[in-house]
């Protein structure tokens, strides 16, 4: 299994096709504004792929001062359960050595129509190595834990990267909401 980056104009159409069937409107960025980072440097659109090079999934991660946030990460849905999800989550680890990683997941604790999938998919980053930050923020109006591996990062750090890399009226979406002692 891989991660690839340079990516042919195919390829990014798969990508995006897994991007806007996997995550809710409400909390996807402009495709067009996440290529638009990603030639700027401060974003990366990965392709999960396996030794031959046929398509598995995505992720997609913002860069910022030593900081790298996953900022979508899927497995196409005919691959699941069979542990490619994982493995591409340690290839990211191993990608982003010597930088601090996280990501947000919707709280599983907020009562949802899709309240299993939180379940599972936080029960799925904690078996992976990730710990849990001991605050959550208001992301557009969804409430998110911030999951970390092996590092630690505070709000203000986490909230720099929108602050830096995305628009005023971005950054002034999130919140903290919650911080526990």
């Amino acid at each position: 299994m891989r991660l690839a980056q340079n990516l042919s104009h195919a390829r990014l159409k798969t990508i995006k096709q897994l991007y806007m069937r996997t995550f809710p409107a409400a909390e996807r960025k402009p495709f067009s504004i996440i290529q638009k980072k990603q030639a700027e440097g401060s974003m990366e659109i990965l392709s999960i792929e396996n030794d031959t090079g046929d398509f598995l999934g995505l992720a997609i991660t913002i860069l910022y001062n030593g900081i790298v946030l996953l900022d979508y990460f899927a497995v196409d849905d005919s691959q699941r359960d069979g542990g490619i999800g994982s493995a591409a989550l340690h290839l990211l680890f191993e990608r982003y050595s010597g930088r601090r990683f996280l990501l947000e997941i919707e709280a599983p604790d907020i009562p949802s129509e899709n309240g299993k999938d939180r379940i599972r998919r936080k029960a799925f980053y904690l078996r992976n190595g990730m710990t849990v930050m001991p605050f959550r923020v208001d992301l557009f109006g969804v409430e998110m834990e911030i999951l970390t591996y092996g590092t630690q990062v505070s709000f203000d750090e986490y909230h720099a990267i929108f602050t830096h890399l995305f628009t005023p009226w971005m950054a002034a979406k999130i919140k903290r909401v919650s911080q526990k002692s």
